[in-house]
């Protein structure tokens, strides 16, 4: 389950660096509070901290009540850095 939320999420970022009506983004946004919730929910099950931590920020970053204005541009470099992050973290070797 956690891969599918991993993919499913980095899809939706690579796909927010097209011209996208605002909606999309809102949906995004909305997608990665949810998927980052439940990732942090997961990380925390295992005990691994460092995860958690990670995916709660990341749920707050994408969260859509109080808009983090960084611009289309850095937007964009984020989505890409988190994204491929998201990408890699399905295929590395889990250490359960």
């Amino acid at each position: 389950m956690n891969n599918a939320i991993k993919l499913i999420l980095a899809v939706l970022l690579f796909i927010c660096l097209i011209d996208m009506p605002y909606g999309y983004y809102q949906i995004v946004r909305i997608s990665g509070l949810i998927g980052f919730s439940i990732l942090a929910y997961k990380a925390s099950e295992k005990q691994n901290k460092t995860e958690m931590i990670l995916y709660i920020g990341l749920a707050l970053l994408f969260q859509p009540f109080i808009k983090v204005a960084l611009g289309r541009q850095i937007w964009n470099v984020v989505d890409v850095i988190i994204g491929i992050g998201l990408i890699m973290s399905v295929f590395r070797k889990s250490k359960v």
